[in-house]
């Protein structure tokens, strides 16, 4: 009842309403768009790119796509591009003083980020284009191929890839400022949940109508998914809050001697990456199967046929540990803590029992290291858990991807972030909200 209360709650704002609803129209648009097959491809002779990509690397890439990959449609390469490009610019702010120029800029320095992120998405897409054609025609049947492999059907596919990336691009840009949540995310995260009924139903016959396990197996299954998705709210919401203390101000403007004012809060998530170290990873491990296969020798072949398989042993492995590493880098180019302890000077507040300045900058540098490594081995661990489902439960690799890694984490980081954005709608017109109470879980460290 309580939740039918909540949505006619939300009908009832006319800006929420139309935002959710401007919001799930372009994402209708977006699945419209990934069943739209590439001009000059016979759509009936998919079999083998769906083959190729039921599991292993590509398999992950379609499960991004929504299955764009595997229908050779206009959006085949996705959003994943701008995600790229988005990395690139903000890994290449560390060191290029221009763009660190740009970043201090405000609003205006924003937009001339967005304008670089925007054109290096088309570079990289003209790229990524030519070889995802090249990898149709080593795929499919030259019969699929209705204008045969001509520079005028490859030159003209470049170009639609390319556009159906910048049209995604446009869509998630809107959604984010006409609709509700962001954007980018959203599109990522519709076309992973488009897989899952497919995933789902796979596993279902896999268990049931060939007698591996049964009902008794989907029933466990559906325990661990319940209960790894719970772990991963608690690693996305949970923080560790810093007492703050502010002096209060006297009417002249100036500072009473030990008469402080109301204390406040530093939250410092545990997980302050996000799902970023996953994504640094993913695209390192690519690089040890590409440099082996250049090597007919035996050990590179090994390393090739290790290094390709998502759920093996060895893998994983590297997969991990490059996550806790990445994790490490990540937080410290992303928490500014001297920045935030000059901040906290500026406006006359300091934590009980530390200087202000650089102590400050020092314990809250300390305090990140003493969270960031449980939050990094706890990410690595979510991230290789669909490895240990296939291993012990003999899960289909399918829905496997579901149990963690970048999948399930993209999930539940977007559906928190927006049901936040709905929530705080709700609370602002003093409805209650989605959410019990707005506050991040606290986390011991």
């Amino acid at each position: 009842m309580k939740f039918i209360n909540t949505l006619k709650n939300i009908w009832k704002i006319e800006e929420l309403k139309n935002r959710i609803l401007v919001t799930l129209g372009l994402l209708l648009v977006y699945r419209f768009g990934a069943q739209v097959v590439l001009p000059g491809i016979d759509a009936s002779q998919l079999a083998n790119l769906s083959t190729q990509t039921d599991g292993g690397l590509l398999g992950l890439l379609n499960a991004f796509t929504g299955g764009a990959f595997s229908n050779a449609s206009v959006f085949a390469l996705g959003i994943m591009p701008y995600i790229s490009a988005s990395i690139v610019v903000q890994l290449m702010g560390i060191a290029v003083p221009y763009l660190q120029k740009l970043q201090k800029e405000g609003e205006s320095g924003r937009r001339r980020i967005n304008q670089i992120t925007r054109w290096l998405t088309i570079a990289i897409t003209l790229v990524q284009g030519p070889g995802y054609i090249y990898n149709l025609f080593a795929t499919l049947p030259s019969s699929a191929f209705l204008l045969g492999s001509t520079v005028t059907f490859v030159t003209s596919s470049v170009i639609i890839l390319t556009t159906g990336t910048i049209f995604a691009m446009w869509l998630g840009e809107k959604i984010t400022d006409k609709g509700i949540g962001n954007g980018i995310s959203l599109l990522i995260m519709v076309g992973i949940i488009a897989t899952l009924p497919l995933a789902f139903i796979q596993e279902w016959a896999s268990r049931v109508t060939q007698s591996n396990g049964g009902l008794i197996m989907i029933l466990i299954e559906l325990v661990i998914w319940f209960a790894i998705i719970m772990a991963s709210v608690m690693l996305v919401m949970a923080v560790r809050q810093i007492p703050v203390q502010y002096a209060r101000r006297t009417a002249s403007g100036g500072y009473e001697k030990n008469v402080f004012g109301s204390r406040q809060y530093i939250p410092l998530k545990l997980n302050a990456s996000g799902v970023m170290p996953i994504i640094f990873a993913q695209a390192i491990m690519f690089i040890p199967a590409a440099v082996a296969g250049l090597s007919q020798s035996e050990t590179a072949q090994g390393v090739t046929a290790a290094f390709s398989d998502i759920f093996g042993f060895w893998y994983n492995l590297v997969f991990a540990l490059l996550i806790i590493i990445f994790t490490y880098f990540y937080t410290a180019i992303t928490v500014p803590t001297n920045k935030m302890a000059d901040d906290l000077k500026r406006s006359g507040g300091f934590i009980p029992g530390i200087r202000p300045g650089t102590e400050t900058a020092e314990f809250l540098d300390r305090i990140m290291s003493q969270i960031t490594l449980p939050g990094s081995v706890f990410l690595a661990l979510i991230a290789v858990f669909p490895a240990i489902v296939v291993s012990l439960l003999g899960v289909q690799t399918g829905w496997a991807l579901f149990f963690g890694g970048t999948s399930l984490l993209i999930m539940v980081g977007v559906a928190i972030d927006t049901m936040q954005q709905v929530n705080s709608y709700l609370l602002n017109r003093h409805y209650d909200g989605l959410m019990k109470t707005g506050k991040n879980r606290k986390a011991v460290a």
